[in-house]
């Protein structure tokens, strides 16, 4: 299929994982997700993006985030592979492992590309929101280990923007100022919709604090 755009819905599946059989929809529930694939298990730059995964549960859980990840190798291989994540990351896998042994998902999220291999998965990742809809898309090269405080600082920006008139400038993190809006222009609704004032850097760049969430 195509690749999937910002905006589409993220595709519904049912697949097999390391904690059971995963209808994804279903599974998502009411929260957020992060989907996110691996060209195999047992490889060393994944081992260490799980573990990090698994020790920003809190984080994620603070967020309403459901995190998933998939391989292509089988059940069997996954649960030897998470006890290797937990002894060497020193921590426990508690999300699930996606077995896409028949690459169903692989398939229906693009993630088989053949410039890079044709049986292996790229490492993307997918945002996904409540309404199941697809906020942020990063593939990264095999060699490079994924940022996971980048996509914590996203899902706070979406979230935040999701609820204001507000956008997030280049490496806002939660806290900094946002800028308002281009669409609101009355100086009556600016003043209702930020009781703490904003600073024009220029007519179309307007500094103010962050709302509260």
């Amino acid at each position: 299929m195509a690749s999937l755009k910002l905006g589409d819905t993220a595709p519904d599946f049912t697949q097999q994982s390391s904690a059971g059989e995963i209808h994804f929809h279903d599974w998502l529930g009411s929260s957020w997700g992060v989907l996110f694939s691996h060209p195999a298990d047992f490889t060393p730059v994944c081992t260490t993006e799980l573990g990090l995964t698994a020790k920003l549960k809190d984080e994620f859980a603070r967020r309403n985030v459901k995190a998933i990840a998939l391989s292509v190798d089988a059940v069997e291989s996954h649960a030897k592979w998470i006890n290797d994540i937990n002894t060497t990351q020193k921590t426990v896998v508690g999300f699930p492992i996606l077995a896409d042994a028949d690459r169903k998902v692989s398939e229906l999220y693009d993630l088989i590309h053949p410039n890079a291999s044709t049986t292996a998965t790229v490492r993307s990742l997918f945002v996904i929101d409540p309404a199941r809809k697809i906020r942020l898309t990063i593939t990264y090269p095999a060699s490079t280990g994924r940022n996971f405080d980048e996509i914590l600082r996203v899902i706070d920006s979406l979230q935040l923007t999701d609820s204001h008139s507000v956008a997030t400038p280049g490496n806002w993190k939660d806290g900094d100022d946002v800028v308002i809006v281009p669409s609101i222009q009355d100086p009556e609704v600016i003043k209702q919709k930020f009781p703490k004032g904003y600073t024009a850097v220029t007519p179309y760049l307007r500094l103010t604090p962050q709302p509260n969430k």
